[in-house]
Formats: structure tokens, C-alpha cells, sequence
């Protein structure tokens, strides 16, 4: 019951409900690109639902802000891998500990599994003769803060392969 909505430009925009998508179809401000496989029943008529939809005007985003930090945009941007072992991750590691001066930013937090997180505890990785497997970046791109692209539907794969990071 999710659509894709594209800016004028094809590029992700953001993914909204089905009826939000046919509000904009039906109000002129969109077109549909592709349709799901049940149809809405309306009073008067039956419309395909709407999958993915381009918006007829281009909107300008304010790709220039930093993405602020959090614990779920880590593990996001780490893809749930512990940055130590590459186990699955569901906590936060500060690589320089906060203990000893270490900022809380994207270079300086890394996903990692509550062993490693335990057993690292208020030590650096070249105390515990460990290294890390990525080097920390802040992300980048206007498709990675659209949290629901983490599961496509198969009907959105042409419009995002060629945004696929």
C-alpha cells in the first residue's frame, strides 16, 4: 500500500500511502508510472492504484544540510554489520570513547554487536589490537534519508536502479 513518488527530474522523492499518491494523481500534480496489482473501487469509477508516481513540478531539496547523527542512521549506514567482527550490529560504538574525549559523529561512531560493545568497553580499537572493517563517513545523497527505500517493493527496481548507492 506504498508508493514510490519521483521528483520531475526521475530521481526518489519520498514514499507515501497509496491514497496520498491518488490524491496527487487526481489533484493534476502527478502522473502514475506503474500500478499495483489491485485496483480502488471508487463511487463512480475503478482506478488503478498507483505504485509509482512523477510529479509534474520539480521540488528543490535542501541537499546541503548535514544529516544529523543518530543510532538508528549508524546501524542504517553501517547496514546493520558490526564494524568490529561483522556480526549482526543493534548497538552504537564510539571508536574513540567518549571517556576520553571522543565526539559523537558520524567519523567517530561505528554499528557494532553487544559482545564486541562489551568487550571494547572504554578502550580504542588499536588497544584491543582490533580494526575496523569500514572507515566511517558521514552519508550523502538525497535517497538515503527515505527511510522505506530500505525495503522496495519489486514494481519500484527500474526507477531506483539507477540511484542504487
Amino acid at each position: 500500500m506504498r508508493t514510490l513518488v519521483l521528483n520531475a527530474g526521475y530521481e526518489p522523492l519520498a514514499v507515501v500511502t497509496f491514497r496520498r499518491a491518488l490524491i496527487l494523481v487526481l489533484a493534476g500534480k502527478a502522473s502514475v508510472l506503474a500500478e499495483g496489482d489491485e485496483p480502488v473501487v471508487g463511487a463512480q469509477e475503478i482506478l488503478g492504484r498507483p505504485s509509482v508516481i512523477l510529479l509534474n513540478r520539480y521540488i528543490r531539496l535542501p541537499y546541503d544540510r548535514a544529516t544529523p547523527v543518530s543510532r538508528r542512521g549508524v546501524l542504517r549506514r553501517d547496514n546493520h554489520r558490526c564494524g568490529y567482527c561483522g556480526k549482526a550490529a543493534s548497538t552504537i560504538d564510539h571508536i574513540q570513547p567518549k571517556s576520553r574525549g571522543g565526539a559523537h559523529s558520524w567519523e567517530n561512531l561505528v554499528a557494532c554487536c553487544l559482545r564486541c560493545n562489551n568487550l571494547k568497553s572504554d578502550h580504542t580499537p588499536a588497544e584491543m589490537n582490533w580494526q575496523l572493517r569500514l572507515t566511517p563517513r558521514p552519508p550523502r545523497g538525497g535517497q538515503w534519508q527515505i527511510r522505506e527505500l530500505e525495503k522496495p517493493t519489486p514494481e519500484w527496481d527500474p526507477f531506483l536502479s539507477e540511484f542504487a548507492a
